[in-house]
């Protein structure tokens, strides 16, 4: 199996530069390419979910694409989306803190 080339990530690559013109607005997310999945661009939003349906709607994700999930023994939600943008594969994750129950009161807000 031959090594990864910078020119393998160019699909990824084209893709973020192309979010980039299109949103120039939209709220600014963690961005990652990787030599493993060289197709995929991945947008993670950290602690702003707001930010996660802001990029969702622009994308054109249906809301009931959206896979929700919880890790960290229960104390972080996680929104995972897929897209084609491009030529390349796109993943939008959004975390977010769950609040913990407060004796007496319910969730804290």
């Amino acid at each position: 199996m031959s090594e990864p080339t910078m020119s393998g990530l160019s699909a990824a690559v084209t893709a973020l530069a192309s979010l980039m013109a299109r949103f120039p607005d939209l709220p600014a997310v963690d961005v990652h390419v990787s030599t493993i999945f060289p197709d995929q661009l991945e947008l993670s939003a950290h602690n702003d979910l707001a930010a996660f349906e802001a990029w969702r709607e622009a994308l054109g994700i249906a809301p009931g694409a959206v896979v929700h999930k919880v890790q960290s023994r229960g104390t972080t939600r996680v929104l995972d989306a897929h897209a084609v943008f491009t030529a390349a594969r796109l993943r939008l994750v959004g975390y977010s803190v769950i609040p913990a129950p407060v004796a007496g009161l319910g969730v804290a807000s």
